[in-house]
């Protein structure tokens, strides 16, 4: 094997926390190896270390057979180390090339800025990536897929040999994602070597030749794709075995009360008129392609997006709903698609997040807060979701993603909403965490709670979902319920429409 990459013994402690404990892989060139773990296993650690953001306690790093100490990024890089971080790292207002050239422009013989050479250089690396991106446009104005793949782009243009894909196609679609797929096949020919982080483990058998799985912060095993199964990679990377990520659907009760009622709801004059339903103790979701207008509707129902008509009924009486504020009022909340930028305030601590929206809850005079009470409300919510960290002064920057998501819901129950709108609830989170979402999810409805569920995984809105609303352009194409909730039927609805079905439409 033409090794290109080892990691050696690589151990790394922060204040009170073990990150990594004797790691090792090894990684041939023009291999594409996952690296595989739940959340706080050590996989970002591990990766910053190769890219000179972390220093290791101990353990080496080397490429090509020779040692190599990176004291930085720039050092990594002038190594050929390259990284595509799952939160892009681009500037919206620039270009694509002046993103991939930033800090290190080309210059001519007089040192003016040679913009021709660096828009042919630009111009080559996207011929060979084989994708088209407009070069005069901000980064703002592409596609999320394009905006990746200008992050691979710009990883190329330092002469990366070892390129790192941390969650890649966290916001592209199956077609997005079959592209970026075919790239990176091709970069595999090659010779470039790519580690490859994902929580969808069918793409690791799709793309992938080889895996290690780390565990709180310790090697736990390499296997070739060939050789295993999901159900194997699941028991490695959570140290037992998850017969099943969703737990049981229970019978909808017949005199379920109607809790939300969108009789109407247009949100552009010229745009479809859609009608559903919200029962009690149910999870409705919402399926449908990206840009079906899922998303939308849900933002267009609690006010966070202007519509040109809607009538809603909030447990049976009309309400205005014009702003997110009438809709928390109404008892309505909602987890954003985005926790890290929409759902949650990172350098705040657990405490300070869950009691955001609710601190008159906790005023003893005027203008104090009774620390006392809010620290122990705080405390309660925390087990009852399940978030785990050393206090709730934590940092929730600090936090994996799935308890990260934890909290935004721990802070909907402190505001006593039952009305709950959870888009995308377990993108970026590993499959443990995934599991005790779902159950917490379940929980929730059990105790009287409603939940509408926005999700790209058919086998989440197939595992979880009581009925279905399937989107297509805009417009509700069907509501299934029971056995008519899979995803062929899922799809169909999704990709063509299938009206003058049976279904019920609203």
């Amino acid at each position: 094997m033409d090794t290109i990459l080892r990691l050696k013994h690589i151990t790394k402690s922060f204040p009170g926390v073990k990150a990594l404990q004797d790691i090792h892989i090894q990684i041939a060139r023009g291999e594409i190896h996952a690296l595989l773990g739940e959340n706080g296993a050590g996989k970002s650690t591990l990766m910053k270390i190769l890219c000179g953001i972390y220093q290791p306690d101990s353990g080496e790093i080397e490429i090509d057979g020779q040692t190599r100490q990176f004291d930085n990024y720039h050092d990594a890089v002038a190594a050929g180390v390259g990284i595509v971080f799952q939160e892009f790292s681009l500037i919206p207002y620039l270009n694509a090339v002046d993103n991939i050239f930033l800090g290190r422009e080309r210059r001519t013989v007089w040192r003016t800025r040679d913009r021709a050479a660096m828009r042919r250089e630009a111009a080559d690396i996207f011929a060979r990536l084989g994708v088209g991106i407009d070069l005069d446009v901000p980064i703002r104005a592409l596609s999320v897929a394009q905006q990746q793949f200008v992050e691979i782009g710009k990883a190329l243009s330092l002469n990366a040999r070892i390129l790192i894909l941390d969650e890649p196609t966290a916001t592209l679609t199956p077609a997005e994602a079959d592209h970026l797929f075919a790239i990176m096949r091709q970069l595999k020919q090659q010779g470039v070597a790519m580690i490859f982080i994902s929580h969808h483990l069918e793409e690791i058998f799709d793309v992938c030749d080889r895996i290690t799985v780390l565990r709180d912060g310790q090697y736990v095993g390499m296997t070739d794709v060939a050789k295993t199964d999901v159900e194997r990679l699941v028991e490695m990377m959570v140290g037992r075995r998850i017969e099943s990520s969703f737990p049981p659907k229970p019978a909808l009760r017949d005199d379920a009360k109607t809790v939300l009622d969108v009789s109407s709801l247009q949100i552009t004059k010229d745009g479809p008129v859609n009608a559903f339903t919200l029962r009690e103790g149910e999870i409705l979701g919402f399926a449908g392609l990206v840009g079906s207008g899922r998303t939308e509707t849900a933002l267009a129902v609690i006010g966070a997006e202007p519509v040109h008509a809607k009538e809603i009924r909030v447990h049976g009486a009309m309400a205005k709903l014009s702003d997110p504020a009438d809709a928390l009022r109404s008892g309505i909340g909602i987890l954003p698609e985005s926790r890290k930028t929409e759902g949650l305030v990172t350098s705040f601590s657990i405490r300070d997040n869950i009691s955001l929206n609710n601190l008159g809850k906790y005023r003893s005079l005027r203008w104090f807060l009774n620390h006392r009470i809010e620290a122990r409300t705080t405390a309660e919510i925390m087990k009852r979701v399940g978030v785990k960290a050393p206090s709730m002064n934590t940092e929730v920057a600090t936090l994996s993603g799935g308890n990260q998501q934890k909290v935004v819901i721990a802070r909907w129950l402190n505001h006593h909403t039952r009305i709950l709108v959870f888009d995308e609830p377990t993108r970026g989170i590993d499959v443990g965490a995934k599991a005790e979402i779902y159950g917490l999810m379940r929980e929730l409805t059990a105790r009287g709670y409603s939940i509408i569920m926005i999700s790209s995984e058919l086998p989440e809105i197939v595992g979880m979902c009581d009925r279905v609303c399937v989107f297509r352009q805009g417009r509700i194409e069907a509501i299934l319920s029971g056995d008519e909730i899979d995803s062929n039927t899922v799809m169909t609805y999704a990709t063509a429409g299938a009206r003058g079905a049976t279904h019920e439409h609203a």
